[in-house]
């Protein structure tokens, strides 16, 4: 899933049309471009400018895509685990496996609990059948932890978090 995809911008405006304030460290002055529709003030963009305090704000939703669980695919398994700086988690799951679901939401807390530590993603294996063989996949639930683009770990079934955590200590560490 990409960042440009998943991002939500939702803005509440009280200081005059067409222009939005933000307060969040990161917003510098840019352009956003909307489009026009009847019965509005016919903005065709919007000034974000980081300057004044007015009441209005910027809400950005982009860090969910950030935090979570991403989906990966065999065309995009080399870029997003084998070259990734981060140690990365993948799930191996279907969507038929009742353990899978089990561990989906231990993974999904361990994802946002690790964020900027670890990059955690999950292989559906009845769509990318290729990867689960190359990598020896049996079972599944299989997590397997990845770090400088090696396989380091297998784990198969659906284990409690702490055994999750624990590894992923394990190659913070090392």
């Amino acid at each position: 899933m990409s960042v440009e995809i998943s991002l939500k911008v939702s803005t509440v405006l009280t200081g005059r049309a067409g222009v939005a304030h933000s307060k969040h460290p990161f917003c510098s002055k840019e352009k956003l471009h909307l489009p026009n529709f009847k019965g509005t003030n016919n903005l065709s963009s919007l000034s974000v400018s980081p300057s004044s305090n007015r009441g209005s704000r910027i809400i950005c939703k982009a860090r969910e895509a950030v935090d979570g669980v991403q989906v990966v695919t065999d065309s995009n398994w080399n870029n997003l685990v084998i070259a990734s700086e981060n140690p990365v988690l993948v799930e191996f799951w279907a969507p038929w496996c009742g353990p899978c679901r089990m561990i989906a939401p231990v993974v999904d807390e361990l994802a946002k609990e690790y964020t900027g530590k670890i990059t955690c993603f999950k292989l559906n294996t009845d769509d990318c059948p290729s990867i689960a063989t190359q990598y020896g996949i049996r079972s599944i639930p299989t997590v397997l932890f990845f770090k400088n683009g090696e396989r380091k770990e297998s784990i198969i079934g659906a284990v409690p978090k702490s055994t999750l955590t624990a590894t992923i200590e394990k190659y913070l560490e090392a």
